[in-house]
């Protein structure tokens, strides 16, 4: 039975109601399969190896080309300060969303950086263009825009991932959309990673994933998507559901972290300033109406991962906290073909973020399995 409601957008800072008619939450099979593994926030993992190493950071911008535009690119590299064993590199991207940021990934690729093992893992994380850091032009951002944004980075002989990506001896490590995007040029053929880690995956934009894509909602989305976009009453509107402290608290406390007491002022201060900088309202306009969107459903979704299977090891990584719809999309990949490991871990959509060292020693594990176990 249809029941009308009031919808509150999964946007890590878009805070939008919409009237519907139709459920709330539809019933949509989920599929579960045996084996998987839970983490929770107390569990400590033993990995027979001593703990850290002094590791330097350092930061700086690489200038992608895209037709017309010559696109400052900002990364940060973390690496052993001087290492003596085998090395590969982890290309880290950050989850897309309007507040998206390096700075989810920091805490992890330091954790994952100082560990002593067999192989010193080096870790570069990457803002996208118009997000974080980042130059934002105002490009007709889309899911072969930034597809293509990240063959590019992976291939150019003068990006910052260029010694590893060679010889494909690179990983790939991405949170939400942009870990699917990884696997859609994967599964192309378009980037070729020795695995990939998909922490809290995710396909749908905060609008499609509500109220769906049929050609009414669609032709709404493009109205929204061109206002968001307009010189002045864009800037109006966008201040209004994006960049405002409050809006971005309150997200942050509803889904995007699993506790709102790890919500702090400065992390929300943090976020409102991504949202001040010129051109910040792009991006979001995109994701907000599904043009990032790298598939248009379930189905598609599942079918990406099954393109990895024999090739590429692949590890999702669900989350306890995940909104409902959410959840039950990344609990679609549970045994699906193609995923050689599904864990769940403590969080919602930023577990790398708000549980760093969990998810770190979850993705360290993933690394030893595969690489230096192995080797």
């Amino acid at each position: 039975m249809a029941a009308s409601a009031i919808l509150h957008l999964y946007s890590p800072s878009l805070y939008v109601s919409f009237k519907t008619n139709k459920p709330i939450l539809p019933k949509t099979p989920s599929i579960f399969k045996p084996l998987s593994f839970r983490i929770k926030a107390a569990t400590s993992i033993d990995y027979s190896t001593p703990s850290k190493s002094p590791s330097k950071n350092n930061s700086s911008t690489w200038q992608w080309k895209f037709k017309d535009n010559l696109v400052n690119i900002y990364f940060e590299r973390h690496e052993k300060n001087a290492p003596q064993k085998p090395s590969k590199n982890i290309l880290m991207v950050p989850t897309i969303s309007d507040v998206s940021t390096v700075e989810e990934w920091r805490l992890v690729a330091e954790e994952i950086v100082g560990k002593n093992g067999e192989i010193n893992w080096s870790a570069t994380i990457v803002d996208w263009p118009g997000l974080g850091y980042s130059d934002r032009p105002k490009l007709d951002y889309d899911a072969d825009v930034m597809e293509k944004f990240l063959v590019d980075l992976i291939s150019a002989p003068d990006s910052p991932v260029a010694n590893s990506a060679s010889d494909n001896d690179y990983v790939v490590f991405g949170g939400g959309h942009a870990a699917t995007i990884a696997v859609r040029a994967a599964k192309k053929g378009l980037v070729k990673p020795k695995a990939i880690a998909a922490v809290a995956p995710t396909w749908a934009g905060p609008l499609p994933i509500v109220f769906g894509r049929d050609s009414s909602m669609e032709t709404r989305y493009g109205l929204l998507r061109g206002t968001l976009r307009a010189p002045a009453v864009g800037w109006m509107m966008y201040n209004v559901l994006v960049s405002n402290e409050k809006a971005i608290q309150s997200q942050y406390k509803s889904h995007v972290y699993a506790n709102p007491e790890n919500v702090t002022p400065s992390i929300v201060e943090s976020r409102y300033a991504l949202t001040k900088q010129k051109g910040a309202r792009y991006v979001p306009a995109a994701f907000l109406t599904g043009l990032l969107d790298p598939v248009n459903s379930r189905e598609e979704f599942v079918e990406l991962f099954a393109g990895l299977q024999g090739d590429i090891p692949a590890l999702v990584m669900s989350t306890a906290s995940a909104p409902k719809r959410s959840k039950a999309e990344m609990e679609s990949l549970r045994g699906a073909k193609g995923v050689s490991k599904f864990v769940e871990v403590t969080g919602a959509l930023l577990p790398q973020e708000e549980y760093p060292q969990i998810v770190a020693e979850e993705l360290y594990r993933f690394l030893l399995e595969n690489f230096e176990l192995k080797a």
